[in-house]
């Protein structure tokens, strides 16, 4: 049976296009036959490798207001239509842990900088623009935020990148649903929220077998995810068919996860 994702045409914006996560989500949506602005903050990496004429890669710093205004008006030029689904998937995890008690207080405002000041400017300028068009264009309207098992049950060391992942997931997630039908009276959103996924990002972590035996201790399917399971997941919540009714809700792509092992489970 073939299902129609109502994804067709549709213009999509997808931030931190070119890391693990972001590459797969931008192929799924480009073969659904979406128009796709890709964006990158320094590399464009395997985007760059991508021939479509219904993808354009976009650079932004999103951080500066300056920078989310072009990278919209941008998206708009190379499509002639407002952006009617924003993934929200940028960010920044740093890799050294580092205890609360010892962290800058440097490092805990650039996390916050770029996991959720940039997601809150990247909304209001995507729901500004969407004000006043035609049902038409607001029809498919959603916001899918990339949330995090760590913003679920923290991650100890890395309680700068965990906070803004449970603001993500909780705080955006659940009071921007009852204000985008203000503007998209169908307008959803909606989080996905990996686990451990084989990416660039964590590729030495996912290598060390004993820390990967204490984060799998409590997952049932004992095993990290892939990029694809986390796009497959982003494109069923952000499709108007086959989550029309779905909005204000985490979905999480973390094989059963239950909770955070401290200590590694024994033989």
């Amino acid at each position: 049976m073939a299902l129609d994702t109502g994804l067709q045409g549709v213009h999509v914006l997808i931030t931190g296009a070119s890391g693990g996560i972001g590459i797969e989500v931008t192929r799924s949506f480009l073969q659904l036959g979406a128009k796709v602005s890709a964006h990158y903050n320094s590399s464009q990496r395997e985007l760059s490798e991508i021939s479509s004429s219904s993808l354009k890669a976009i650079q932004a710093e999103l951080t500066r207001e300056d920078d989310i205004v072009k990278l919209f008006d941008a998206a708009e030029e190379a499509y002639g239509t407002p952006v009617q689904i924003l993934i929200v998937n940028h960010g920044v995890w740093p890799t050294q842990s580092v205890e609360l008690a010892d962290m800058t207080l440097s490092q805990w405002r650039n996390t916050h900088a770029v996991n959720l000041d940039g997601s809150f400017l990247l909304c209001r300028d995507f729901l500004r623009r969407l004000r006043g068009k035609s049902a038409q264009i607001l029809e498919p309207v959603s916001i899918c935020f990339i949330g995090s098992t760590a913003g679920k049950f923290g991650e100890a060391d890395h309680a700068d990148y965990s906070s803004t992942k449970s603001a993500l997931m909780y705080g955006l997630t659940r009071s921007l649903k009852n204000e985008i039908i203000r503007i998209a009276p169908k307008g959803r959103v909606n989080s996905v929220d990996p686990g451990y996924v084989k990416t660039p990002l964590v590729e030495e972590v996912t290598k060390n077998e004993k820390l990967m035996a204490v984060a799998l201790a409590s997952t049932p399917l004992r095993k990290t995810a892939l990029p694809i399971d986390i796009a497959n997941q982003v494109v069923v919540v952000s499709s108007p068919t086959l989550s029309g009714h779905l909005t204000g809700v985490n979905v999480s792509v973390d094989g059963g996860m239950e909770g955070r092992c401290l200590f590694p489970p024994q033989a």
